[in-house]
């Protein structure tokens, strides 16, 4: 609607600054005449607006110009209170400067946004964790977030799975990630002899850190480190030095619906009904391997049933005759 890209038009030109008609097209996805025409709309209402011609041309809005926020619809207004998850916000150490913004959105919406938002957050409650997993401590999250706001190289005592288990790093901290209820830090080596761009960012877990001194040296991520992609190529590269194997199996329609959230997607984009038991479905799964999978596979009892490879097969039956015989007495 042509009112709620008026709307984005000046929210875009309030954070941006300065944008050309192209670039207003680009992200409005309409044409450039119809930008066009929406900038005459915003002046002929008495918007400020103004445009520079050249190279480095484009609209802005006058110096000090600000719309207040009754262009948000109700939904955008129900979404932005279920946006910020006061745990880890506490976490960070924004817990009070949360419930003070929220305070402050609330009393600029327009009443009937107002009551439609104060039911969102009253019937809505979003708990990021999964079940059985137990609070872990993180003392050191509020200063490394500071480390990462402010630029800050830092020192850490850190505890990883391998020997030897307590190693010492200095780090430039690009950005924190909150995965299933745990912090993540993403961080470059950072030399004594200075910055190497050469050095790629790795993943570390918040909680691991034994020691922490945020030093004086500034530090930036490199130019265009985009911190969500990055941690999206993390988690495919993660996947793919981790699950190196395959395994065929047929599952039952319960099977299927006990299966973790990787081999469901799995089975949802590849799975084929089973030709010789009606009902089931075979699929190929990720494994890392043998030896890991056995415990997953016989978890699901007799919702599934692995065909190859043989070693996995063979392995499964194994250890179930092993437990069969265990139980005989």
């Amino acid at each position: 609607m042509k009112s709620s890209r008026l709307v984005t038009i000046l929210l875009l030109l309030q954070t941006r600054e300065r944008m050309t008609a192209a670039e207003l097209a680009r992200e409005l996805e309409v044409s450039v005449r119809t930008v066009y025409r929406d900038v005459e709309s915003l002046a002929a209402a008495g918007v400020p607006l103004y445009g520079d011609a050249g190279h480095r041309g484009g609209y802005r809005l006058l110096d000090g110009y600000r719309t207040r926020l009754t262009g948000l619809s109700s939904g955008e207004a129900e979404a932005l209170f279920l946006s910020g998850v006061p745990g880890p916000a506490a976490q960070l150490g924004l817990g009070r400067a949360l419930s003070a913004a929220q305070l402050k959105l609330r009393a600029a919406l327009p009443p009937e946004l107002r009551s439609q938002a104060d039911r969102m957050r009253a019937r809505f409650h979003l708990d990021a964790p999964g079940w059985y997993a137990r609070d872990t401590a993180v003392p050191f999250l509020p200063r490394i977030a500071d480390a990462v706001w402010r630029g800050r190289v830092v020192e850490v005592r850190y505890r990883r799975w391998r020997e030897p288990t307590d190693v010492e790093r200095r780090l430039r901290p690009y950005g924190l990630v909150l995965k299933a209820g745990r912090w993540y830090v993403v961080a470059a080596p950072a030399p004594p002899a200075g910055p190497d761009p050469d050095r790629p960012a790795r993943t570390y877990r918040v909680d691991q850190v034994l020691d922490l001194t945020v030093t004086d040296e500034e530090c930036a991520p490199p130019p265009g480190f985009d911190l969500a992609a990055h941690w999206e190529r993390a988690q495919e590269d993660f996947r793919a030095r981790l699950y190196r194997g395959q395994a065929e199996v047929r599952l039952s329609a319960r099977g299927v619906t006990r299966l973790n959230a990787d081999d469901a997607a799995a089975v949802a984009s590849g799975g084929v009904p089973d030709p010789e038991r009606a009902g089931w479905t075979r699929a190929v799964l990720a494994i890392e391997s043998p030896e890991h999978a056995v415990a997953a596979y016989l978890a699901l009892g007799t919702d599934i049933e692995v065909l190859g490879p043989p070693e996995l097969r063979a392995l499964i039956a194994a250890t179930a005759a092993a437990v069969a015989e265990r139980y005989a007495g």
